[in-house]
């Protein structure tokens, strides 16, 4: 399952395992039907070191590479805790990057130690309503007036807003008829989510109702220009440099939450007895579990290729790309699956993989979809004409 993790990763594995032994299942039912942000589980990452597990040294992390995250984020959603577990923490463990390269050293001395123990927490706000993934077409403006940008527009699936009290956002700063390329004039920013020009509206939603999405709408939001992160203009291509770190670690944390799917189906069939035997002696139960297996565990390899790609400074974008596809592909089958082995009562909440079953469909949809995945890959892998 691991035979290419060193030693130093299996300590990462069992460590963050018995961590989350202490937010077992009905912790996150519990939390799936409140909705209660899950901020204890966070703060025991926080606590124990974590959240800056990526992150430079020098500002308080552990200065460790991507294939690390990859099985920190593994070992979360495999032990039970979810897509919910993750998405908690995950714009703390990867989504202040563009801060980590491209921001200034007082920048990075100010921002990124409060992220790391979690003093301050931060969502992203990306996404837009009439753009989905044609991101260069983003309308938000930042307007510099003076020593602040004033940004007007909205957002649309801005994860943990209520939860936050810092937000990266990328916002355009030029029009886009002014620029060569749609591309252009995107910039980026981190700030203060201030309340006073920031109104935040759920958004009821299939799964992980503990982890809130939101619509987020600004007005004459101040940020000081100090706050923008590289050059203007320039954010679009700052967001592109952390995609593929993003992708590698959906798929390690969508092979994970297959793989506690997977875990629950075979326990049960190994226990739940009709006609005077257990049903995992029948094939029709048998093969689409094992079929679950061999698949997760190739997406596995994949994913964890890319990570290798990547902390070694190559390209990896086909393989992240891949192993985001083949993990979310076989996530889903996984959890269908394990609903369809507990029978009627995989129905039932009390047995917890038909919120796995609703958890894996975020990211077979987000951030990016299978069909653009595909896309992708004709181009770059086959060298086929470019069709978006």
């Amino acid at each position: 399952m691991s035979y290419f993790w060193t030693p130093e990763q299996h300590q990462i594995r069992d460590s963050v395992m018995k961590l989350c032994e202490r937010f077992d299942d009905q912790y996150w039912l519990d939390r799936d039907t409140t909705g209660e942000f899950p901020e204890d589980f966070c703060q025991a990452m926080a606590d124990d070191g974590w959240m800056g597990i990526a992150m430079p040294e020098e500002y308080g992390g552990s200065g460790l590479g991507i294939s690390d995250a990859a099985v920190m984020v593994q070992a979360i959603t495999e032990a039970g805790c979810g897509n919910a577990g993750f998405a908690a923490l995950a714009i703390g463990i990867f989504g202040l990057n563009p801060v980590v390269v491209f921001g200034t050293e007082e920048q990075k001395q100010k921002w990124l130690p409060p992220i790391i123990r979690r003093d301050d927490v931060a969502c992203f706000a990306v996404t837009e309503p009439n753009t989905g993934l044609d991101t260069t077409r983003l309308k938000t403006r930042a307007v510099l007036k003076g020593d602040n940008y004033i940004v007007n527009g909205e957002k649309i699936w801005t994860s943990t807003a209520l939860a936050s009290n810092k937000m990266l956002l990328i916002a355009r700063t030029k029009d886009i008829s002014e620029t060569k390329k749609p591309i252009d004039g995107l910039s980026l920013f981190y700030t203060d989510l201030d309340r006073d020009y920031v109104e935040i509206r759920p958004i009821e939603k299939m799964g992980r109702k503990s982890v809130d999405s939101n619509q987020v709408f600004f007005d004459g939001l101040p940020i000081p220009k100090e706050n923008l992160i590289g050059e203007e203009g320039k954010g679009f291509r700052y967001l592109l440099h952390g995609l593929n770190a993003e992708r590698i670690l959906i798929s390690a944390s969508m092979v994970g939450l297959g793989r506690c799917a997977l875990r629950h189906a075979a326990n049960y069939a190994r226990e739940r007895v009709v006609f005077d035997r257990p049903i995992g002696m029948n094939q029709a139960i048998q093969h689409p579990l094992a079929k679950n297996w061999a698949e997760l565990e190739a997406a596995n390899l994949m994913a964890f290729q890319a990570a290798r790609l990547y902390d070694a400074g190559q390209d990896c974008g086909k393989e992240a790309n891949a192993g985001k596809y083949l993990a979310a592909e076989a996530a889903y089958s996984a959890c269908t699956n394990a609903v369809m082995t507990h029978g009627g009562m995989g129905y039932a909440k009390e047995f917890h993989v038909e919120r796995y079953f609703r958890e894996c469909l975020i990211h077979r949809l987000a951030p990016i979809s299978p069909q653009l995945i595909l896309s992708y890959l004709a181009e770059k892998a086959l060298d086929l004409p470019k069709s978006y």
